[in-house]
């Protein structure tokens, strides 16, 4: 049997430090903290030599208690062309069930709206397959769905 590997989920984009601070207001998850002895990243990055124009081509996001996935963004020169294979399912309603879900998925949405997400579509529930979710963009154009 294999051994149970760490992973993280990588996102191409063009602007990782903006994109970054829109998935820890989504997830709650703060940004990764700069190496010890340093106060901010604009430091250590300054003192590791990397030039100005440079300290935006990463940055990423994880659990302080390391219980959940880091995500990765990472710059590169092309924009995004077509739909996403893999995308990320956001638990907004865990537990919940009909129109108390559907409402509060609405009210999850209302709120990434607000911080530069956009909405796709609603899909609505088809039991016993589906519990309803509804489709979402971040700044960048990639899915997402609110479930």
């Amino acid at each position: 049997m294999t051994e149970l590997r760490e992973f993280q989920v990588t996102v191409d984009c063009a602007d990782p430090g903006a994109l970054a601070a829109f998935w820890t207001e989504v997830l709650g998850m703060p940004l990764d903290a700069p190496p010890p002895g340093f106060d901010d990243w604009d430091q250590a990055l300054a003192s590791f030599g990397v030039p100005q124009e440079r300290r935006n081509d990463a940055s990423a996001i994880s659990d302080p208690a390391g219980a959940g996935v880091r995500i990765f963004f990472q710059k590169v020169p092309e924009g995004k062309t077509v739909k996403n294979r893999l995308h990320l399912d956001v638990r907004a309603a865990p537990g919940l069930e009909g129109e108390e879900r559907m409402a509060a998925l609405e009210a999850e949405c209302e709120r990434l709206v607000a911080l530069g997400a956009g909405r796709v579509e609603r899909r609505e529930p088809e039991p016993p397959l589906s519990a309803g979710f509804i489709v979402m963009q971040d700044p960048e154009g990639n899915e997402f769905c609110l479930d």
